[in-house]
């Protein structure tokens, strides 16, 4: 591909990047998302978008499309934004708006599925065929990539992992039902447990409620992180069970996928081997098999916050 801007658009934010044929990321810009308005949306885009093609013709370059990561259900053509949660995206044309509005050809897509294809491409499993990508943060979303192919579905909505049922009447999920693989491997999940446990005054979360100040509310995935980091207990503990139900999900979609590797991203992953190591030990335990196939490797994914921009780039420039 030539250089191509790929964007991910988010509930808060809209970043963007001019991304090189080698999945170089050139240069960057970065909008607030406007209200939900998606004709105000579509233009913030066309303006991050423009900002860069004038980043590019300055380096004596042009940009040849751009592609869109989304958080929400994109349909089989490739056309329209069905559903986002967290957007006012209801059916909306989104492929039309942004060709109208930047004059390019555009690429919409799933901002899991660009992830996991920017990890492919790019990333931590640039040398398999077959991967699964775990995005750990707000809820749990997924990538799948099968021989060299990225995994849409009947109807551009495969790979919704988060919404895999692994606790019959657990708790209920913002999707409605109960019990979903989100509810307890994600940063959500985490802080959940985390604020429960300095709630009910466990002598045992001390370190944690000192640093909130003994307001659960102040506390996030993030500070739990440093204070496992740091070497508290319980807020190991929680990573551990996070990692523990993030490889026991793993090895239930391993049982029908087969990847080849499994790569772990989002906001939870930067716990790195706190999350990951109990991951993978779970994983080990569950896995359909096990004593008879070689274990799968589960890595943290290594483009970060760039991956679903620089998928989007590369699909749209495909």
């Amino acid at each position: 591909m030539g250089i191509c801007v790929g964007v991910d658009i988010g509930g808060t934010k809209i970043a963007a990047s001019a991304v090189d044929g080698q999945g170089r990321v050139l240069h960057q810009a970065r909008r607030e998302t406007p209200a939900q308005d998606p004709d105000l949306i579509a233009r913030a885009v066309a303006d991050v978008t423009e900002e860069l093609h004038r980043a590019v013709a300055a380096d004596g370059g042009s940009v040849a499309a751009l592609g869109a990561a989304c958080a929400g259900f994109i349909d089989q053509a490739g056309e329209t934004v069905v559903f986002a949660p967290n957007l006012a995206w209801r059916d909306e044309p989104l492929k039309a708006r942004l060709e109208d509005l930047v004059g390019l050809p555009v690429v919409i897509e799933n901002d899991a599925n660009a992830a996991a294809w920017g990890e492919f491409r790019f990333g931590a499993a640039r040398d398999v065929d077959d991967m699964l990508l775990l995005t750990l943060g707000t809820g749990v979303g997924g990538g799948i990539i099968v021989d060299s192919v990225l995994m849409r579905g009947a109807h551009g909505m495969a790979a919704e992992v988060g919404h895999l049922r692994v606790v019959p009447d657990g708790h209920r999920c913002g999707c409605g039902n109960k019990g979903c693989f989100e509810m307890y491997a994600s940063g959500s999940a985490l802080v959940r447990e985390a604020r429960a446990l300095v709630a009910g005054g466990s002598p045992h979360a001390g370190t944690l409620s000192d640093r909130c100040g003994g307001d659960p509310a102040r506390l996030t995935g993030q500070l739990v992180t440093e204070v496992a980091q740091e070497g508290d207990p319980a807020a190991t503990e929680l990573l551990e069970d996070v990692g523990r139900w993030t490889g026991e999900g793993a090895a239930s979609l391993a049982a029908v996928l087969d990847p080849a590797l499994i790569v772990v991203g989002g906001g939870v992953s930067a716990a790195g081997d706190l999350v990951l190591e109990p991951a993978r030990n779970a994983f080990g335990r569950h896995l359909t098999g096990r004593g008879h196939r070689e274990i799968i490797p589960i890595v943290r994914a290594e483009l970060g916050n760039a991956a679903g921009m620089i998928g989007a780039a590369d699909l749209a420039g495909a």
